[in-house]
C-alpha cells in the first residue's frame, strides 16, 4: 500500500506576531511588501488590520457577526458568477484567444480556475503565455523584483530572479532597461568607512582561521555591531550570522554598544544556543568580558577572537554589515528606537527568507539551510 503524502501544515500567527505587522502597516509600511516579505495572504492581512481598528483583538470571536458570515459567503458566490460572466463567453474561441481572456483576468482570478473553465491546460497556457511574453511584461517584472529587494538587487541578481519566473534575459538588456526606468541599486554609490574600536589584549585565540566557507549547520556563529542615527543621537545594531548559510539567527538593537546588547541578541535566537560550536567575532570589549564568557559557558560555546587590527579575520561579519548599512541603515534616521526595533526585525525576516545571495547559489539564507539539511538527512 502506498503511503499516503504528508498533508501541509497550516500557519498559526501569534497574536504579537500580528500586532507587529499591524505597527508595520501603521508605520508605513505597504500592503504589497508585507504580503510578499511575510507570505501572508492579501485578505488575511487585511481581516488583521479591520480586527485592529474595530475591536483591537485578533480573535475571532471578538469580530465576526452572523451577519459577516453570510456577506462572506455572498461576496464568494458574487466572484465566482463574475468571474463564469467574464469568461465563459470566449469559452468556444481557439486557443490563442483562450491564452488572452486568461492573461488579461489574470489580476481578478487564479490562473487554474479560468483554466478549467476555458478547458485548458495549465502547463498549455503558461507554455503560450510565455511565447508571447512582451518587452513590456519583461519591464514590469524587472521593476517589480528591483522594487521586492529594497533598490539593491543589481543585473546579476535580477537575471537569477527572472529565471525563476521561467524569463530569460541577458545582463545588458536587464542593465538597458534598469537605466531607461530609473533603476540604480544601492550598491552603485560611494560607502562610508566603519569606524575603528580599540581591542582588547585577550590571549584567546582565533580558531576560525578565516576558515569561512564550507562550514557545518551552526557550527560557527560571527557577530559584530554597528550604528546607525535614531532622533538625535547614535544607537547600534548587533547580529549574530550562521557561517554555514549566512543566516541571520539572532539580533538586537539598543542605545549602548555593551556586552548586554551582544547577551540580548543571543537571547532572541529562537533555536537551542547549545547547538553552536564556535562564536567568532573582533577584540571590541563589548564581545570578550565577564558577561559573554558566563553566557558561552553555560552552552558550551567555544571563544574565537579575530587577531588585533586584522578586520579579514572576521570578513564575513564585516561583508554582512557592509550589505546591512547599505540596505538598511544608508540614509535611514529612525524616530525612536521601537521603531528602530521593528525595522529591523522586518529586514531580518526580508534578509532571511526574501533576499538570495550569490555565495548561496542564488538561494535565500533559509532556502539554503532547509535544501542542504535534506540531503543531508
Amino acid at each position: 500500500m502506498s503511503e499516503k503524502a504528508p498533508r501541509k501544515t497550516r500557519r498559526t500567527y501569534t497574536s504579537d506576531f500580528k500586532q507587529q505587522i499591524i505597527d508595520l502597516y501603521r508605520n508605513g509600511k505597504r500592503k504589497c511588501d508585507i504580503i510578499r516579505e511575510y507570505d501572508i495572504a492579501s485578505s488575511l492581512l487585511d481581516k488583521w488590520i479591520i480586527q485592529a481598528e474595530s475591536s483591537g483583538s485578533f480573535k475571532e470571536k471578538d469580530n465576526r457577526t452572523p451577519e459577516q458570515e453570510e456577506l462572506i459567503r455572498l461576496q464568494k458566490k458574487l466572484k465566482v458568477l463574475e468571474m463564469e460572466n467574464d469568461i465563459l463567453k470566449p469559452s468556444g474561441a481557439d486557443l490563442r484567444t483562450k491564452v488572452n481572456v486568461i492573461k488579461v483576468n489574470i489580476h481578478k482570478y487564479s490562473v487554474s480556475a479560468m483554466c478549467r473553465v476555458l478547458q485548458v491546460n495549465r502547463s498549455t497556457y503558461y507554455y503560450e503565455a510565455s511565447k508571447n511574453r512582451n518587452e513590456s511584461e519583461l519591464e514590469s517584472a524587472i521593476v517589480d523584483i528591483f522594487k521586492a529587494s529594497r533598490n539593491n538587487y543589481g543585473t546579476r541578481k535580477i537575471k537569477k530572479e527572472l529565471a525563476d519566473r521561467d524569463i530569460i534575459s541577458s545582463r545588458r538588456r536587464i542593465g538597458r532597461i534598469m537605466k531607461q526606468e530609473g533603476l540604480v541599486s544601492s550598491y552603485t554609490t560611494a560607502q562610508f568607512h566603519p569606524q575603528k574600536d580599540t581591542c582588547n589584549e585577550s590571549k584567546v585565540e582565533n580558531v576560525v582561521d578565516r576558515h569561512f566557507n564550507e562550514q557545518s549547520y551552526r557550527n560557527v556563529v560571527v557577530s559584530d555591531l554597528t550604528y546607525v542615527r535614531v532622533g538625535m543621537s547614535w544607537h547600534y545594531i548587533c547580529v549574530l550570522v550562521d557561517l554555514f548559510n549566512r543566516e541571520i539567527i539572532g539580533y538586537s538593537s539598543g542605545r549602548r554598544k555593551t556586552a548586554a546588547l551582544v547577551k540580548q541578541a543571543f537571547m532572541s535566537v529562537k533555536e537551542n544556543l547549545g547547538d553552536i560550536n564556535i562564536f567568532h567575532t573582533d577584540r571590541g570589549n563589548e564581545f570578550k568580558n565577564q558577561m559573554i564568557d558566563e553566557t558561552l559557558e553555560v552552552f558550551d560555546i567555544q571563544r574565537s577572537l579575530s587577531h588585533k587590527g586584522c578586520p579579514y579575520d572576521n570578513a564575513v561579519a564585516e561583508a554582512t554589515f557592509k550589505i546591512i548599512k547599505t540596505e538598511f541603515v544608508k540614509n535611514q534616521t529612525f524616530a525612536s528606537l521601537y521603531q528602530l526595533q521593528l525595522e529591523l526585525a522586518d529586514y531580518v525576516n526580508w534578509f532571511n527568507n526574501r533576499r538570495i545571495h550569490s555565495s548561496l547559489e542564488y538561494q535565500t539564507p533559509v532556502q539554503y539551510r532547509m535544501n542542504t539539511l535534506k540531503k543531508v538527512v
